[in-house]
């Protein structure tokens, strides 16, 4: 009978072995329900967080568009043209820089550094083209900024 008691005894072992994985099990699910108000609480705080995400991204629509509509006008072409303006000055002192929109249009800033004196002015650009008579410095600074796509 000892034998028989003896079976029974590791029987019962891994039946309370076994029981044992099977509530850690439960307690690991159980974890992930909310304590406070349950599943369907959770639920419902999901899907009020789900509407608010919805409605901020609606009013994104027209700031969106309102970005896409100004963008073409903001500065998104630059280039630098480094060169001697007077040839009595070493190190290409003078520059000619081009800011320019989608649009090909913006300014073009010209410094020109010689020894004795240092100008500057500004000449407008529209549609890639100089308003007033670009220098072939100018002209090389605006193609550069758009990457050779303005028309000259």
């Amino acid at each position: 009978m000892s034998a028989i008691a003896l079976i029974l005894v590791v029987i019962l072992a891994f039946a309370i072995l076994w029981l044992a994985v099977l509530v850690i099990g439960l307690r690991r699910q159980m974890s992930a329900v909310p304590e406070e108000g349950g599943v369907l609480e959770a639920l419902r705080q999901l899907d009020n967080e789900v509407a608010r995400s919805s409605s901020i991204v609606a009013d994104l629509g027209p700031r969106v568009e309102q970005l896409e509509a100004t963008l073409p006008h903001a500065l998104q072409h630059t280039a630098v043209i480094n060169y001697d303006a007077y040839g009595d000055v070493s190190g290409n002192l003078s520059r000619s820089i081009a800011l320019l929109d989608a649009n090909g249009s913006g300014l073009v800033v010209t410094l020109l550094v010689g020894r004795d004196e240092s100008r500057w002015f500004t000449k407008e650009v529209r549609d890639g083209r100089g308003s007033e008579q670009l220098s072939p410095e100018e002209q090389r600074a605006v193609s550069r900024a758009a990457g050779g796509t303005m028309p000259r």
